[in-house]
């Protein structure tokens, strides 16, 4: 039976995964957290890779603390980059297919159109660099990997922005939110769905991919969505994001263009409300 290993388990993409492997029986599934796939010991995690023999793996776990990545960079480093060059050399020696997650923290942020795969990247931040790095590692010692760089996800499960925001705008009388950053959010369980269309499709075609839901929004106009969803009464303020300082710069223009991705692999990309109204109706 084919084997496929999950990393980052426990994350929301992992967590999504799991659920819907529930419709995937004829595969065997290992989900790994980091003590069973350690990718911040890279003494260990060749000897646990071969340990599990996986038939494919998808590379779900990263070292995703935006604002402390700034004063952890080397951590960062091993995790978002070389533990993905030693993931991409296992994969590559026992030709095992390998699907890779990245993010739209690759890019500078100065563009006014939606991003291409073959867009120039630029990272502004200790994470963006660390995994643009992981990118390049895992391409070069495994041309034949699958990369999908992804943008604001979130999810019923673990710590995100949507969970946060549908909290505060119950509790609180106003909220500030930043409207100067623009993207596409991405619900997990939707990308959880296309990475399972990568893998059951009948040719595995290798290369970088994008993934979001489709919108072109601010922060600002997601808070507004969940709002009135919610039917919260809260007060929404919009604010420069000078006026939200971050230990680490975000890319203040991300839109990614999923054209490649839809024409190669068939994948579905729903608009972005339906989903969060999905996401929303779980949570309650």
């Amino acid at each position: 039976m084919t084997k496929i290993l999950v990393t980052g388990a426990t994350g929301q993409l992992g967590s999504e995964i799991k659920v819907l492997s529930k419709n995937y029986s004829n595969y065997e599934w290992i989900f790994a957290n980091r003590i069973q796939v350690s990718l911040d010991d890279l003494s260990v995690l060749r000897n646990q890779l071969s340990g599990i023999q996986p038939s494919i793996i998808l590379n779900c776990g990263a070292y995703t603390a935006v604002d402390k990545a700034e004063s952890e960079p080397e951590l960062a480093d091993i995790v978002n980059h070389q533990a993905v060059q030693v993931i991409a050399q296992y994969a590559f020696d026992n030709q095992i297919k390998l699907l890779h997650i990245s993010t739209d923290y690759v890019f500078e942020g100065t563009s006014s159109v939606a991003l291409t795969e073959d867009a120039q990247t630029q990272p502004i931040s200790v994470y963006g660099a660390t995994k643009r790095a992981g990118e390049i590692a895992c391409l070069e010692e495994n041309p034949l990997s699958v990369i999908i760089r992804t943008s604001w996800v979130y999810s019923r499960f673990g710590n995100n922005f949507v969970k946060t925001m549908n909290r505060l705008l119950q509790e609180r009388a106003t909220i500030s939110v930043v409207n100067d950053q623009i993207g596409s959010p991405t619900y997990a369980a939707d990308l959880a769905q296309a990475i399972m269309d990568i893998v059951i499709a009948q040719e595995w075609i290798p290369g970088i991919y994008n993934y979001s839901n489709e919108a072109k929004i601010s922060w600002y106009e997601f808070v507004l969505t969940i709002q009135e969803i919610g039917g919260y009464k809260c007060d929404v303020i919009a604010i420069p994001s000078s006026l939200y300082p971050t230990l680490a710069k975000r890319p203040s223009f991300s839109l990614l263009d999923k054209t490649k991705i839809k024409k190669t692999y068939g994948v579905a990309v729903p608009e972005y409300k339906v989903s969060l109204q999905k996401c929303l109706q779980l949570l309650r």
